[in-house]
């Protein structure tokens, strides 16, 4: 393609866009945009941030407290995964729920303080919501538009129309009835609102407020009282005026025009706008800094400084700037707030409760949700000043703690740490040893006295990996009873919540993931493994513990296991290797997931009628007879936790089955997902009886991936190559990282 005809192409394509946007309107083609969707064209900028996070939608993902909503924007709609939130639902259900406030009191009246210690995914949440704003201000259900005002040039448009025409003086037959879209040659000047001011502020407050309830009474949105229909009018949109610069050209054409309203709408330009963060367009950060975050500047005092029509001649015009201007209409985010002087910050008093702020020759009056952050030491120390008590009232504190379920805390590293980002395949498990480590050093002992005395000695023995399965899947330790067992699923939700009304909550200190994510880039360089394998990640997490000096959570108490985080490497190291001995063993084959499934089957069928008192069928003989007592002793004398008597063994699995069906109705029983203690301790059976043969089989992997290759059968050979074909296409393991962790596998426990 020649490149005159692809710039033609491009051309007619932006020109499409430019048309099918509607970008540029004049105020009557407004009005008309206006009346087809008031609700929309009436929005504040907390109705418009709330209208965000409806607009992507939401979904129920498991919790440790049932299920909890998530909102999608915060998967970041049109961008990388690296923007992605992981977990945080109760924060997102926060601000959600702090939105909604501003929504029914009509106005944004307070700050939202996100604060937790550092790495806790504060900024991420502010930086989710800013993207889901760019995308929907993209959308025709998101458009956004501002005030802006055109004078023609005189070469057009003979006589002084628009430039103080005398008042009484007719307009020849054919006058334009709009500037608003002249070609530019055919404009002297174009002013912007650099506030980007609501178009409909060019109505007067008192016809405002008539047009608004009359446009949403209409479309049965009642009149925006929140009492006869579900929208509220904001103050800002309903009460709201022009700014400083605005008003006065408005009055000055006014003037001119000796009040014809309709000549002054002539000069009137609606742009549509879109939320940028690179641009500074609705959404601004404003670092840690000493200066004030606005100011004016003037732009006319007289004739000589602009070619300026004659109707602001002497018209003073001063141009407002800086953060809290540009974020005008959308959100500004003051990142670390706190470690910026006080003084620096003061204006946020009167600011977050009249979203006025005054300079030196106007007020402004501003319309934008104000979100800051701040770690926990800075906000301690912020509490202890006398002007707390006063920035109490108007800041809406959220914690945002670290992550506490690894499996989320994973999510982070995955979408970080992959084979292009290191350099090099990215082991199995390499992340899930990081998060579990990074989880296991947030987490805090139960205090037992908050519990009935009858459960006391059980919260009291609960240890920190325990807790940790118990945060994640609702796992429970092996060592438990059926009755301990739903006890301590009944106190998930309490643990898990414990200590919220705590100063020194769980998740407050620990390993941040900032500081995981280092580590496991210093484990791709480690020179031992062509991988980044969970065992360079292990002796990375070792030496990290050496480093008290640098992390401060490695100088916490000890306490009954809890913070301590050296042994929690070993921890972690026995998780890795039960990973890697039941993907090698289920990758030889040697027993199917499908036999178990039979067998389990089976049981619980024979439980089912023991438990009523019926006959079954019995399979080969075709008669009813008791259940096998002896076949079911022998299965239970594999699953059954020890010191539990059969009896109340059977009758606790039939009430977990009826639990699971009250939940799944309509879903198939999924005895892996209800029973995966049971199923676990049958493969730990089968392969204890078989250690030899397991032994003998990942000797023979070895061998084959070594200089003894020919020492192997052919069908030894086929064997392995079998083994190995199913743990890379199963579990994502390359022969390198195979042989490391098999050869890891055989040391500790085949050795």
């Amino acid at each position: 393609m020649e490149a005159k005809g692809y710039l033609q192409e491009v051309g007619a394509q932006v020109s499409a866009d430019f048309v099918k946007n509607r970008s540029i309107l004049s105020f009557e083609e407004y009005l008309t945009l206006f009346f087809t969707d008031p609700r929309g064209q009436s929005r504040n900028a907390a109705q418009y941030l709330r209208d965000v996070m409806d607009h992507y939608g939401t979904e129920a993902v498991p919790h440790p407290t049932g299920t909890i909503r998530r909102f999608k924007v915060f998967d970041v709609p049109s961008a990388d995964h690296d923007g992605r939130v992981a977990g945080q639902e109760e924060v997102q259900n926060a601000l959600y729920r702090i939105l909604g406030n501003f929504v029914r009191a009509g106005r944004i009246n307070k700050l939202i303080m996100l604060h937790g210690p550092n790495g806790s995914a504060k900024s991420s949440l502010v930086n989710a919501l800013k993207q889901g704003m760019e995308d929907y201000s993209r959308q025709p259900q998101g458009a956004l538009y501002r005030i802006a005002w055109v004078f023609p040039s005189e070469k057009l448009i003979k006589g002084s129309i628009g430039f103080g025409e005398r008042a009484g003086t007719k307009s020849t037959e054919g006058e334009l009835t709009t500037y608003a879209h002249l070609d530019a040659e055919d404009l002297d000047l174009r002013m912007p609102c650099e506030l980007r001011d609501h178009p409909l502020f060019a109505v007067p407050p008192a016809e405002r407020k008539a047009l608004l309830e009359g446009a949403l009474k209409k479309k049965g949105l009642g009149t925006g009282d929140g009492e006869t229909g579900d929208f509220i009018l904001s103050d800002y949109v309903r009460d709201g005026e022009l700014c400083a610069k605005c008003r006065r050209i408005y009055t000055a054409l006014l003037n001119s025009y000796g009040g014809d309203y309709l000549k002054v709408l002539r000069h009137v330009q609606v742009e549509r706008f879109y939320v940028s963060r690179r641009y500074q367009v609705g959404t601004v950060t404003v670092e840690p800094q000493m200066s004030v975050d606005a100011a004016a500047q003037q732009i006319s005092a007289d004739r000589t400084q602009l070619n300026l029509p004659a109707a602001l001649h002497s018209t003073v015009l001063f141009e407002p700037h800086g953060p809290l201007v540009h974020a005008n209409r959308g959100l500004i985010e003051y990142a670390d707030l706190l470690k910026r002087p006080l003084e620096a910050f003061k204006y946020l008093l009167g600011f977050s409760e009249t979203s006025e702020v005054p300079l030196e020759p106007f007020v402004l009056q501003l319309d934008e949700v104000l979100i800051a952050s701040s770690n926990e030491k800075h906000l301690g120390a912020f509490k202890e000043l006398p002007d707390f008590a006063s920035f109490k009232g108007r800041i809406e504190l959220v914690r945002v703690p670290y992550l506490r379920r690894y499996k989320v805390e994973q999510e982070i590293y995955d979408a970080q740490i992959t084979a292009t980002s290191v350099g090099k395949h990215v082991a199995p498990h390499a992340t899930e040893v990081a998060a579990m480590w990074a989880v296991l050093t947030r987490l805090k002992k139960p205090i037992p006295d908050r519990y009935p005395a009858n459960v006391k000695p059980l919260v009291d023995q609960v240890a920190p990996a325990e807790k940790m399965h118990l945060y994640q899947e609702g796992g429970v330790p092996a060592r438990l009873s059926s009755s301990n067992t739903k006890e301590l699923l009944k106190l998930r939700e309490e643990m898990y919540e414990e200590s919220d009304a705590y100063p020194n909550y769980e998740g407050r200190s620990g390993a941040s993931a900032r500081e995981i994510k280092t580590a496991l880039f210093n484990a791709a360089q480690n020179p031992d493994y062509k991988c980044l394998h969970a065992l360079a990640v292990l002796e990375e997490l070792h030496a990290l513990c050496k480093d008290k000096s640098v992390y401060e959570f490695l100088l916490q108490e000890v306490m009954d296991g809890y913070h301590d985080h050296e042994t929690f490497v070993r921890v972690v190291e026995g998780e890795y290797l039960d990973r890697v001995d039941s993907e090698v063993r289920d990758s030889m084959g040697l027993v199917s997931e499908g036999q178990y499934r039979e067998l389990v089957e089976r049981y619980i069928q024979s439980v089912s009628h023991w438990v009523r008192g019926e006959k079954m069928r019995n399979r080969v003989t075709g008669e009813s007879e008791k259940p096998d007592e002896a076949r079911m002793a022998e299965v239970e004398a594999i699953v059954m936790p020890q010191g539990e008597a059969p009896p109340d063994f059977r009758r606790g699995l039939i009430a977990s089955i009826g639990a699971h069906r009250l939940d799944n109705p309509d879903g198939a029983m999924d005895y892996p997902r209800i029973f995966p203690d049971m199923f676990k301790r049958l493969r730990d059976h089968y392969f204890e009886e078989r250690k030899r043969v397991l032994r003998k089989n990942k000797e023979n992997i070895l061998k084959y991936l070594s200089e003894d290759r020919n020492q192997l059968s052919p069908r030894e050979q086929s064997q392995v190559q079998d083994t190995l074909k199913t743990m890379a296409d199963r579990y994502g393991y390359c022969e390198f990282c195979a042989k490391d962790a098999i050869l890891f596998l055989m040391r500790q426990r085949y050795g």
